[in-house]
């Protein structure tokens, strides 16, 4: 199997799934709009209606968004009751070469790709081929799926975001070595395939395991290569000749060039596998418009259908809330996030991010108006465009609600109290305790929030941002959902952990017990040997190093997976993953993945190897320290550094470095 890597930041991976929260990004000289502003003229009640006027008010609005984040080009595509009223480009595709951006120049949609697999998906459920409520192993050509669950996965399931995987994003490899590869899905999902841990239609969980894993089904069921599905049921019949599911040479030449957000150049970024469903798909503003065409057209396109109107409404309208007033997933790979933003609205969008291109489309199906808009950079620009756009266009004329709360109680909070981990990002952690009448959230980030009961599961902020929570399918509170834009957790369910039996060999009265549960609470660590933990007993490097990745939380990305397997051992001297590993050993593998600030208060005595000094020094002065050091009053610390490290020793250096310290499991 190819070697999968990708070198990409937290922000990347937020907005390779829903557009995140806006972020700051370097200024530049303003880029041309390729057309002359307007005068503004007054906005009609009903949306945008004439072409001039919605170039008068977004011309200066995409001069203001891309000197702010540092955009080289965009496009930009306003279709109403069928007809395109604005279809532009502002700005230079390549930048160096000073051409511009135009309703041909090609971009890299992204995860818009999913809404495209959805409505693939959707034709062979009219046609009979695929039941939406079946389990989807009949549709996957005798490929197995892993469900630890008692309920089959369908792909009703899969294209509403609820597939319950553990590492939803194993489908998530990108970079410039793909542009050229060929690796099939079938391959690919071979050595990658996750497994169904949560009852599916449960939770909501960004999911790109679930739209790859639909489109191979939509691959089985049609009998041809999905790359050949898709261009004889979706875009030829759209008319849609400059799109595709993979690179081509003439696509390639038209692809605007992918900058940072520091304004410099970079390759391309392909994918693995080559042909993916989750987001591979390239276009341009002139074949999108023809896609919005088709939603407007309730599933027509020149005459042709290409799907029901049935489907149509299917795809727009939302299936799964967070709590009736919080819209999450249409069966259509469409989403509702930001809805703070959608002023009272029905809106559905969908964003997508590849490195160096950003891409966003919005549709408000009862207004019949629909925009599209790709740009060349990681920046969420596209989110500041998307509030203009509606604060202009369709601005909130719902009068204001004062909030009024629920009083409630320590016995009713006792459903909602403990410790949550975010379903799709392991590392996100957050406690809710009860105090004075309301819940107490504290993040493993920092963040601390009062919330207020609407009713009971909907809670609000100090803020107003509103915090749901959900039962299973116990009619257990289970999971809850987050709509502050600016917490981490916003995206995802975040699922509570429950506190597992305490091991028998592990005293009660163990300074070290606290650690052990809570890691093995969160599936870090386990037993060594039937209810077994052996806290005295030791470990091999090997161990150490898989343990310390899973207590990072980044497993939930395998590129990530792959690059912290490398990263971890760094800086150690003869890694060898059955040799036993010392406590200095372990502390340079946690801060290669903590990178701990150091300082220089801390003194080591004792036998220490150079190679180590720092890591340990940086660990203690954060007070990543076992119980059983102890640091004096002038600062020295004897880490015992070449002793091996034991088993309970890992738990608690582990813990308190990667945030479940502060996080302690109450749940039962």
């Amino acid at each position: 199997m190819h070697k999968m890597t990708r070198n990409l930041s937290l922000a990347t991976l937020l907005l390779s799934s829903t557009v995140f929260t806006a972020c700051s990004a370097q200024d530049s000289s303003a880029a041309p709009n390729n057309a002359v502003s307007q005068p503004t003229t007054k906005v009609s009640a009903k949306g945008p209606q004439d072409s001039k006027e919605i170039e008068a008010f977004m011309d200066p609005v995409f001069a203001e968004k891309m000197k702010k984040y540092n955009v080289n080009g965009s496009n930009f595509v306003v279709v109403k009751d069928g007809k395109v009223l604005v279809n532009k480009g502002y700005g230079y595709a390549d930048k160096e070469k000073k051409t511009l951006v135009d309703k041909d120049t090609v971009f890299q949609i992204a995860s818009v790709s999913k809404t495209f697999t959805a409505l693939a998906a959707l034709q062979l459920a009219e046609k009979g081929k695929i039941d939406l409520k079946h389990d989807i192993t009949e549709y996957l050509g005798g490929m197995k799926v892993p469900n630890k669950t008692n309920k089959p996965l369908t792909m009703y399931d899969m294209l509403t975001y609820t597939a319950g995987f553990d590492y939803p994003d194993k489908a998530l490899y990108v970079g410039p070595e793909y542009v050229n590869q060929v690796i099939p899905m079938k391959e690919f999902m071979t050595e990658h395939m996750p497994t169904v841990v949560r009852t599916p239609g449960e939770a909501y969980t960004y999911d790109n395991f679930a739209f790859l894993l639909a489109g191979y089904a939509v691959e089985t069921v049609s009998g041809i290569p999905f790359p050949q599905y898709m261009e004889k049921n979706v875009f030829k019949p759209l008319g849609m000749n400059s799109t595709s599911s993979r690179f081509t040479p003439e696509l390639l030449a038209r692809m605007a060039t992918q900058y940072g957000v520091d304004g410099a150049p970079h390759p391309a970024y392909g994918q693995a596998p080559t042909d993916g469903p989750q987001g591979s798909i390239l276009s341009t503003g002139e074949d999108m418009a023809k896609y919005l065409i088709m939603f407007q057209q309730q599933g027509t396109f020149d005459g042709k259908e290409i799907v029901s109107k049935k489907t149509m409404e299917q795809m727009q309208t939302y299936a799964v809330f967070a709590d009736k007033s919080i819209p999450m997933t249409t069966v259509g790979g469409f989403e509702g996030y930001r809805n703070d933003l959608m002023n009272g609205h029905h809106v559905v969008l969908k964003g997508g991010n590849m490195p160096g291109h950003q891409s966003l489309v919005v549709l408000l199906p009862e207004k019949n108006t629909a925009f599209y808009m790709s740009y060349n950079n990681d920046t969420m620009m596209s989110l500041e465009v998307y509030e203009a756009f509606m604060d202009h266009y369709f601005p909130d004329e719902r009068t204001p609600e004062k909030n009024t709360y629920v009083p409630l109680s320590e016995s009713d909070a006792a459903k909602y109290v403990g410790s949550y981990q975010n379903t799709r990002f392991y590392f996100l952690k957050s406690n809710f305790t009860y105090a004075d009448g309301n819940l107490l959230m504290e993040t493993g980030t920092g963040g601390k929030h009062t919330l207020k009961m609407v009713n009971p599961l909907l809670f609000e902020d100090e803020s107003g941002n509103k915090l749901a929570f959900k039962k299973d399918h116990k009619d257990q509170v289970e999971y809850f959902y987050y709509t502050n834009p600016n917490s981490l957790d916003y995206g995802s369910d975040a699922r509570k952990v429950h506190l597992k039996p305490a091991f028998t060999d592990v005293p009660s009265d163990s300074v070290y017990k606290t650690y052990i549960d809570n890691l093995h609470s969160f599936d870090v660590i386990s037993a060594k040997s039937g209810n077994l933990f052996e806290p005295r007993g030791t470990m091999t490097q090997g161990e150490f190093a898989d343990v310390a990745i899973l207590a990072h939380g980044w497993a939930t990305f395998s590129d990530y997976l792959d690059s912290n397997k490398e990263k971890i051992v760094s800086s150690v001297p003869g890694f060898d993953r059955n040799a036993p590993i010392t406590r200095q050993i372990a502390a340079v593998m946690i801060q290669n993945l903590k990178q701990a600030k150091p300082a220089t208060d801390i003194k080591l005595t004792g036998d220490t190897d150079s190679w180590a000094v720092d890591a340990i020094t940086a660990l203690v002065s954060q007070g990543i320290i076992d119980p059983d050091t102890k640091v004096k009053a002038d600062g020295s610390v004897d880490f015992r550094s070449k002793q091996p490290l034991l088993r309970q020793e890992a738990s608690a250096l582990l813990d308190l470095a990667f945030g479940y310290y502060s996080l302690p499991i109450k749940n039962k």
